[in-house]
């Protein structure tokens, strides 16, 4: 029968399972599409509606919930189509996927060329690959891409996607490489630099291996899935924005590729290059601030590291045209207290608000960046950009401005807080000699972090303070007990998280 006759149309139904950003296809496996076209578990089937259509992967039931007569998709096999209930679609066996033989033959040791991967990110771009290829072509990436490779990822991330343009003038922009816990100096950077006139439209990312992108802290105070013409509103109305990048297709292939680094906990040096300079780029960004967190338990662990990650990101922002500046901070511990979206913006709103408790380190270190962004720009002579920040945050400007820029994009509201809280005590009596990152990021994702925006941990110690046995080190905060028990079982279980020097 003809591949588009009756056999292979089935009714839509929406079976309500969250598969994160994956689509993915229910059908039974006595219907008659599986029978007709051979379909199997794991087939990727096409799945064509109206002129949409998405690739998704067959999960293959036996269950009388779902008719034989009808196809099931997940929540984001639904969203991608835009399917109504009712519907009835076209399923076929998708064209080949050609460009996965390019990923082959990097994983036996052959080199990409431009067109490799320009061929594979479109298709990546469209969601041709499913979650076990984007996989293979991660790990085939991981520590594999040459600078000329990584130069033509990035250029090939940056075509398949939408490029915003401001126009003459300078566009700054700025972004953490990361592995730094509470490390969220934007949320003050833009308003102070927006404050002194220059645009400042910062896109970023949702938390891939850590308890919290940017992303997610803005979106604890206001709306951050602001589309193109939102965005523009929003700079052309305050000069700057912090919006979610993946809402406004600046480099699309770089958000699918995330959802496969996370739970592989994968950010390799080229694919990082990639994303962070694509996104830059897209964003129509003129002008652009590194931060690089250097530490032993940091995603940058030695100067050796970052010498190398920095002439790969300055050789790469050379050939796109970014004017790139790159400063090593100290990533040896966390900023600020909070760790997870809502305490990490309390830390930042009480920066802004000048209160007194709010945690000096956060405030310096965005003091120092926004400084520099503030040269970068002309805003500030050289050397006199970090006491104008400092000037900007103290008189109320910097405060102001964030709330303008919340407003504009949806309004501002408070941070929420946690249902349940559990602290986490010293063992015994010393000096705080270390605190490990990693550690401390994955207790804060077991607590529930990102997803639920509450969770995460209130850090009470710096390294060199000194703590007495049963001092609390850290309060667990989580929004149900059980996720607060599998973290504090965790925790518990590792010790060396805070490393304590026993007092003799």
């Amino acid at each position: 029968m003809d591949a588009e006759g009756p056999v292979n149309r089935m009714r839509l139904r929406r079976m309500g399972i969250d598969t994160y950003q994956e689509p993915v296809l229910y059908m039974r496996r006595d219907c008659h599409v599986c029978h007709a076209e051979g379909f199997e578990a794991q087939s990727r089937v096409e799945v064509a509606l109206n002129g949409h259509h998405i690739v998704a992967t067959l999960n293959v039931v036996d269950v009388d919930f779902l008719p034989e007569s009808e196809a099931g998709l997940s929540d984001a096999a639904w969203r991608l189509l835009g399917a109504q209930p009712g519907d009835v679609a076209t399923l076929r066996h998708p064209p080949p996927l050609e460009s996965l033989g390019h990923v082959r033959a990097k994983v036996y040791g052959r080199r990409f060329t431009p067109s490799s991967l320009r061929a594979v990110i479109e298709d990546v771009a469209a969601g041709h690959y499913s979650d076990l290829q984007l996989a293979a072509f991660v790990t085939a990436c991981a520590g594999r891409l040459d600078p000329g490779e990584t130069e033509a990822l990035t250029r090939a991330m940056v075509d398949v996607g939408e490029r915003m343009d401001w126009g003459p003038g300078l566009v700054m922009d700025k972004h953490c490489v990361g592995g730094l816990p509470g490390n969220r100096t934007s949320m003050l950077i833009v308003p102070i630099v927006a404050a002194c006139g220059l645009r400042m439209p910062k896109t970023s990312s949702r938390a891939i291996t850590s308890p919290s992108g940017t992303a997610d802290t803005m979106e604890t105070v206001t709306q951050v899935d602001l589309d193109m013409a939102r965005m523009r509103q929003v700079v052309e109305r305050t000069g700057g924005c912090i919006a979610w990048g993946g809402a406004v297709r600046l480099s699309p292939a770089d958000d699918i590729l995330i959802r496969v680094e996370r739970p592989l906990d994968l950010d390799s040096e080229g694919q990082l290059v990639a994303s962070i300079l694509s996104k830059k780029a897209a964003a129509g960004a003129t002008h652009v601030l590194i931060d690089m967190p250097v530490g032993p338990t940091a995603k940058v662990r030695s100067a050796e590291a970052a010498a190398k990650l920095s002439a790969l990101l300055g050789g790469v922002a050379h050939k796109l045209g970014l004017q790139l500046r790159i400063t090593q901070t100290d990533g040896s511990a966390p900023v600020g207290r909070g760790i997870g979206p809502a305490l990490e913006a309390r830390d930042v709103l009480s920066v802004l608000r000048c209160q007194p408790d709010a945690p000096a380190d956060l405030a310096e270190r965005s003091l120092l960046l926004a400084g520099q962004l503030l040269e970068l720009g002309g805003a500030a002579a050289p050397g006199a950009g970090m006491d104008l920040a400092a000037q900007v945050l103290a008189d109320g400007r910097a405060l102001q401005k964030f709330g303008e820029i919340c407003e504009a994009q949806g309004g501002f509201r408070e941070p929420e807080r946690a249902r349940y809280t559990q602290p986490v005590l010293a063992l015994r009596s010393g000096n705080v000699v270390g605190v490990d990152n990693r550690r401390l990021s994955r207790i804060a994702k077991l607590a529930g972090a990102p997803k639920a925006a509450c969770a995460g941990i209130d850090l009470h110690i710096r390294p060199g303070e000194f703590v007495e046995r049963g001092q609390p080190l850290y309060t667990l905060h989580a929004a149900s007990p059980g996720t607060l028990a599998y973290a504090v079982d965790y925790a518990h279980a590792q010790p060396g998280t805070v490393q304590v020097a026993e007092d003799e």
